[in-house]
């Protein structure tokens, strides 16, 4: 603690020291008292800093405390709004009760809607739609880098895709003037590694549509009920965001052909699918809602889910012709650094049999020839050896399948 003005000891001798003597000790020492001063009026300032800090927590933790003592609410749902109150059914126990609510709130509740009740069962608020976060994590905010330039070889197959998801979402008047219904759904169906999901990614590039994504195998799931619920929230996601484009990915893996098997896990893949068919074809007006669905196992697919009214398209995707691969070729490499020597056509006859994924791949491993040699510019050489070694690879694949399956 600093001295009071009465403790402080005078720093000269009162008999012996002169008055100018005396000034000047007297001054020093107030510059030190001052000094002192501001040190302390600094130690003050961050005391109540740290105490404000400290009193801020301590009431946000009061605040939580108060919040966890709190009883909690339940959720039920709205059965009925009629003049003695609204009639609510408690989830869990499906305990059904009448109780009265404001104007104001009556305005805000429907049948169905999601209500919080407190013990009392009196409503407190309205709660959003339930949907799983999924399905909403499946939607897609930013459309991809894809385009029609960017796929080589499929020209009817894009028209055919166009015409089906673009055309009724750009000008559907065309098919109100005609007086036909445009086409449900449409169906890609080929070889793996021959383009079909960048043909939906393309899609998702070029309409302003709501795009959203999934994989069949994510609507698989162990407990009874969840991929039949998961795809009804995928459409109710898809009909909050119309237009939107929907598409499944490895569709065989709930809409295979169903069997006579007595297994939890085949029925529950089959209750998915039959609520995936009752989605696309139902009571409900899908609205603008457009479906790609994508597959390389055409042949296990269920006979119900290819007729008419759901998949009115059902485009194959093979894999390219010599025509197709060389464009494929230049399409991969328009970013590289290619030699004059390259010569595409005879890239072209000499990947016979590749799909688009395997000259992608080629054309990566060719670039990566180049590096190995320290060199910045890809030879036709390299591109040769891209194939012999993806080939080889590709066969040494096969072998270790066989031998396993032995």
């Amino acid at each position: 603690m600093t001295d009071t003005v009465d403790d402080v000891d005078f720093p000269y001798d009162e008999e012996a020291a002169s008055q100018q003597e005396k000034i000047e000790a007297l001054e020093e020492r107030l510059e030190v008292l001052e000094a002192q001063n501001e040190e302390m009026r600094d130690k003050l300032l961050d005391a109540n800093a740290e105490n404000n800090k400290y009193q801020q927590k301590l009431e946000r933790l009061t605040h939580e405390n108060k919040k966890l003592k709190q009883s909690p609410l339940f959720v039920a749902t709205v059965q009925e709004i009629n003049e003695d109150g609204v009639v609510i059914k408690q989830h869990g126990n499906n305990q059904e009760a009448l109780t009265e609510v404001t104007d104001e709130m009556r305005d805000d509740l429907e049948p169905d809607a999601r209500v919080a009740v407190n013990n009392s069962l009196s409503i407190v608020k309205t709660l959003e739609k339930e949907t799983d976060v999924r399905a909403r994590v499946m939607q897609v905010e930013h459309s991809p880098d894809v385009t029609y330039e960017d796929i080589g070889g499929l020209e009817e197959q894009m028209n055919e895709v166009r015409e089906t998801v673009e055309m009724p979402l750009d000008r559907p008047e065309m098919f109100s003037e005609v007086g036909i219904d445009p086409p449900s759904g449409v169906l890609l169906y080929g070889p793996p590694g021959t383009g079909k999901t960048m043909l939906a990614k393309a899609v998702a590039n070029q309409t302003d549509a709501t795009f959203i994504k999934m994989a069949g195998s994510e609507l698989v799931h162990k407990f009874i009920g969840e991929g039949a619920k998961l795809v009804r929230d995928l459409f109710e996601v898809a009909r909050e965001n119309e237009p939107a484009v929907l598409f499944i990915d490895e569709i065989d893996a709930i809409a295979s052909k169903r069997t006579d098997s007595k297994t939890s896990g085949d029925a529950e893949v089959q209750r998915t699918m039959m609520q995936l068919l009752s989605e696309m074809d139902g009571f409900a007006d899908r609205g603008e809602i457009r479906i790609i669905a994508a597959t390389n196992r055409f042949d296990m697919l269920d006979p119900a889910i290819l007729r008419p009214g759901r998949f009115d398209r059902l485009i194959e995707v093979p894999k390219p012709n010599d025509e197709g691969r060389e464009l494929i070729f230049q399409i991969h490499t328009r970013s590289m650094n290619v030699s004059d020597d390259v010569d595409f056509g005879e890239l072209a006859e000499l990947a016979e049999d590749a799909s688009g994924a395997d000259i992608k791949a080629v054309c990566t491993e060719a670039g990566m020839f180049a590096i190995r040699d320290e060199r910045t510019e890809i030879f036709m050489q390299d591109f040769v050896d891209a194939w012999e070694k993806i080939q080889a690879e590709a066969t040494d694949v096969d072998a270790d399948v066989s031998r396993a399956f032995a």
